[in-house]
């Protein structure tokens, strides 16, 4: 490999692992085909960026504090023994 930022594509066919992990490490990579930078490689960004919905304050907002007096279980053996 050359100096951490380039990889020639016999590196990205038999070397990918180490290109692989500099991807990791959030660098960029221009792949080269003799001598010729043809692609780069970038990272993406990582997940832990991503927010994830809080549904259990959005039923808390619909529907308070009621409490069902059956469970889905029973609801949904109800509904399959009416056929």
């Amino acid at each position: 490999m050359y100096h951490m930022r380039k990889a020639s594509v016999r590196d990205l066919r038999y070397r990918f692992p180490e290109v692989e992990r500099l991807l990791q490490q959030g660098e960029k990579i221009e792949v080269t085909k003799r001598k010729r930078v043809i692609a780069h490689l970038l990272p993406v960004p990582s997940h832990a960026a991503r927010r994830r919905p809080d549904f259990l304050a959005r039923l808390r907002a619909m529907y308070g504090t009621r409490v069902l007096n059956v469970s889905g279980a029973e609801l949904l053996a109800r509904e399959r023994s009416r056929d």
